[in-house]
C-alpha cells in the first residue's frame, strides 16, 4: 500500500511512501520495547536536556516546519508558525516541571513511611489526526517521554512527511534510538500494533469511529486508553457581553485552522436582544476573511485537508438547509483546483434545533457557523448540552451570576469565559460524553500513562 502526501491546495502528489509490512512493524515494536527498557532508567536531568534541545530545534527551524505543515495539510502559514511555537512552549513546560510532577509524594498513615511513586507504563501507541500535525503529537510525546515512556506514532495517512519529520527532530534532540518511532501504516494495521503485548497503552485523537474501534480493542486487552474525539462547541453571547470582543473572538474561533479544529466554536447561541447586531458584524467579519494559498502570510482560510473533508462539509450544509437553516453568507465550495470552501454562516430556526434535527448537533469540520437565537441563558445552556459532544464551551457575559451558571451547568471539559476555548500545556485538556475521556497536558496528562504505585513501609 502506498501512503501519499498530497497538497490540498493543488491536488498535487508531493511524495509517496510504502506502508510498513506487518513483519516490519513487529520488528520496530521490538526495537521500541528494547529501547524503553533502557530509557526508563535514564536520569531526569538527561531527559530535561534533550527536551530543551527539542524545544530549541522547533524554535530555530520554525519556518521550515511551518512550511511543511502548510504544504501538506493546508494550514495557513501564520497559523502553522503558531503551532510550532506552541510545541516548543510545551516542551519547555515539561522540561521545567516533569521532575516536580512525578516526584514521590509522602502520605501520612499509621505506617513508618507511606508514599506514592510514579512509574512509566511502557511503550505507548499514539494514533494522531492531521489537523494539528505537529501539536497533536508533541502534546502527547513531551509528557510521555519525560515520564520515561517509549512511544510509537501512527499519524494520519495524509501527513506522512510531518510524521517522519517529528521522528527525525526528536532523534536529533538526543533522545535514544527507538524511544520514539513513526510507523507509516494503514489504519487496518493499528489492530495488530495495539494487540502486541509490548504495547502498554494507547492515546487516540480523532473521529468517534476510530475511538470506538481502538477503545473496544484496548478494553478487551485491558490496556489504558486516553481518547480525545470530536466536538461541537457552543459559543454563548448574552446582552451584557462586550459585543465587539465577542464578535472578534467568534470569528477567530470558527475560522481557526480553516475551521478544522475539535475545539473551534461551531454553534453560536445569541440572545434576542443583541442577535441582529451580533449577526451583522459576524457576517461582515466572516466575509472579510481571505481564502487562498496557505503559503501566503495574508491568507486566513486555506484549503480543507482532503477532498473527503470537503465533500462531508458540503453534505452537512445541504442537510442543514433541508432541515430549515438559511444561508446568510457563503455556502459553496470554491470552483477550481484545491479543497476550498467559502466562510459560511447559517441561521437555524428557533423551532428546529439540536433537539429536533441531529444535523444541528453534528461537528462541522470547516469554516461553517450555525447561529441560534436564544431568549435566556437557561435556553442557551439547554441547547448547548443537547448534543453527544462535550469538549469545550465559550460564554460571553459580564454578569458574575451568569458566568457561574455556565461554569457549573455546561457539560464539557473546558469552559472559557469571555475568551476562546484553547489548550494550554499548564491546564488539563479533554472532554466528556462522546468527546472522549482522560486528559492530556498539565500534571494530570503526564500521569495518565504512569503506574501510580502506593508504597507502605511497616
Amino acid at each position: 500500500m502506498a501512503i501519499q502526501s498530497i497538497n490540498p491546495a493543488t491536488g498535487e502528489v508531493l511524495r509517496e511512501f510504502d506502508a510498513l509490512s506487518n513483519a516490519a512493524a513487529e520488528s520496530r515494536i521490538a526495537l521500541s520495547h528494547r529501547a524503553w527498557r533502557e530509557y526508563r532508567s535514564t536520569p531526569m536531568q538527561l531527559r530535561v536536556m534533550w527536551m530543551r534541545k527539542l524545544a530549541g530545534i522547533l524554535e530555530q527551524e520554525a519556518d521550515d516546519f511551518a512550511a511543511l505543515i502548510a504544504l501538506e495539510m493546508g494550514k495557513p502559514l501564520r497559523a502553522a508558525r503558531d503551532e510550532v511555537s506552541k510545541c516548543a512552549l510545551t516542551c519547555r513546560f515539561y522540561a521545567e516541571n516533569a521532575a516536580r510532577i512525578i516526584a514521590e509524594e509522602n502520605i501520612r498513615t499509621d505506617a513508618r513511611r507511606s508514599y506514592v511513586r510514579y512509574e512509566p507504563l511502557g511503550v505507548v501507541l499514539a494514533v494522531m489526526p492531521w489537523n494539528f500535525p505537529f501539536w497533536q503529537v508533541i502534546r502527547f510525546a513531551a509528557p510521555a517521554l519525560m515520564a520515561g515512556n517509549g512511544a510509537v506514532l501512527k499519524h494520519a495517512s495524509n501527513v506522512p512527511q510531518c510524521a517522519l519529520e517529528l521522528e527525525s527532530v526528536i532523534r536529533r534532540a538526543g533522545f535514544p534510538r527507538g524511544v520514539f518511532q513513526t510507523f507509516l501504516i494503514a489504519s487496518s494495521q493499528v489492530e495488530q500494533v495495539l494487540g502486541d503485548p509490548r504495547i502498554a497503552a494507547v492515546s487516540l485523537t480523532g473521529s468517534e469511529n476510530a475511538g470506538r474501534a481502538v477503545a473496544a480493542q484496548a478494553g478487551y486487552l485491558i490496556k489504558k486508553t486516553v481518547l480525545e474525539l470530536g466536538g461541537s462547541d457552543p459559543f454563548i453571547v448574552m446582552p451584557s457581553a462586550n459585543l465587539e470582543s465577542a464578535v472578534k473572538t467568534a470569528i477567530a474561533s470558527r475560522s481557526i485552522n480553516n475551521g478544522q479544529s475539535c475545539i473551534a466554536a461551531k454553534r453560536f447561541y445569541i440572545h434576542d436582544d443583541i442577535y441582529m447586531d451580533f449577526t451583522e458584524n459576524f457576517i461582515a467579519g466572516m466575509e472579510a476573511l481571505e481564502v487562498g494559498d496557505p503559503m501566503r502570510d495574508s491568507t486566513d482560510i486555506g484549503p480543507l485537508a482532503t477532498p473527503e473533508v470537503l465533500s462531508t462539509l458540503e453534505s452537512q450544509v445541504a442537510r442543514a438547509v433541508t432541515a430549515g437553516a438559511k444561508i446568510l453568507t457563503g455556502g459553496q465550495r470554491l470552483v477550481g483546483v484545491g479543497n476550498f470552501y467559502e466562510p459560511t454562516v447559517l441561521s437555524v430556526p428557533t423551532e428546529n434545533d439540536a433537539h429536533k434535527d441531529p444535523v444541528f448537533a453534528e461537528e462541522f469540520f470547516g469554516p461553517v457557523a450555525l447561529l441560534h437565537r436564544i431568549d435566556s441563558l437557561d435556553h442557551a445552556i439547554e441547547l448547548a448540552n443537547a448534543t453527544g459532544f462535550g469538549l469545550g464551551a465559550a460564554v460571553f457575559t459580564r454578569d458574575p451570576d451568569e458566568q457561574t451558571q455556565c461554569i457549573e451547568q455546561l457539560e464539557c471539559g473546558t469552559v472559557a469565559v469571555n475568551a476562546m476555548v484553547s489548550s494550554d500545556p499548564r491546564m488539563p485538556f479533554g472532554g466528556v460524553k462522546r468527546s472522549g475521556y482522560g486528559r492530556e497536558l498539565s500534571a494530570v496528562g503526564m500521569r495518565e500513562f504512569m503506574n501510580i504505585k502506593s508504597v507502605v513501609v511497616g
